[in-house]
Order: C-alpha cells, then structure tokens, then sequence
C-alpha cells in the first residue's frame, strides 16, 4: 500500500493490499508524509486522490517523523 521502498516485503503481510478501501473512507482524510519519507510522497498523493475527502501534506524538510524533523511546516499544515 505504501509503494515503492527501500524495506523489502515479507513474512505475513506481503500480501495484504488495502488500496480498493480507501474509495470506501467518507470522512475528511489528511494523508501526511515528507520528503524524506519511507513512504513514497507522490505514492502519499495518489491516495489521497482515493478518498472521497482527501488531502496530502508534504513536509519539505521531514522523514517519517516531520512532527519532529519539520515542525514549521507540519504544526502550519
């Protein structure tokens, strides 16, 4: 679900694929990522495409924890 990575899949959960659910979200959803992130930002702004309430914050200068790396950018989001 979270697209391209460095991490390879295995164990349980290589086959768990939620992407047909995220039509079914009908609440306003923020997607958050970073630059910097494990998660693959244009991957985050794809999903919140998905959605029916979508929206997508990328913090410029953060990784997987921009609450810490970039908290200008993701306090103001």
């Amino acid at each position: 679900m979270q697209g391209p990575s460095e991490f390879g899949l295995s164990g349980l959960l290589k086959e768990w694929d939620r992407k047909d659910d995220l039509p079914k979200i009908q609440v306003p959803t923020l997607m958050i990522g970073a630059t910097f992130d494990t998660m693959d930002p244009e991957h985050m702004q794809w999903m919140a495409t998905q959605v029916k309430q979508g929206s997508v914050l990328i913090c410029p200068k953060g990784s997987h924890c921009s609450m810490w790396d970039d908290q200008e950018y993701y306090f103001a989001g």
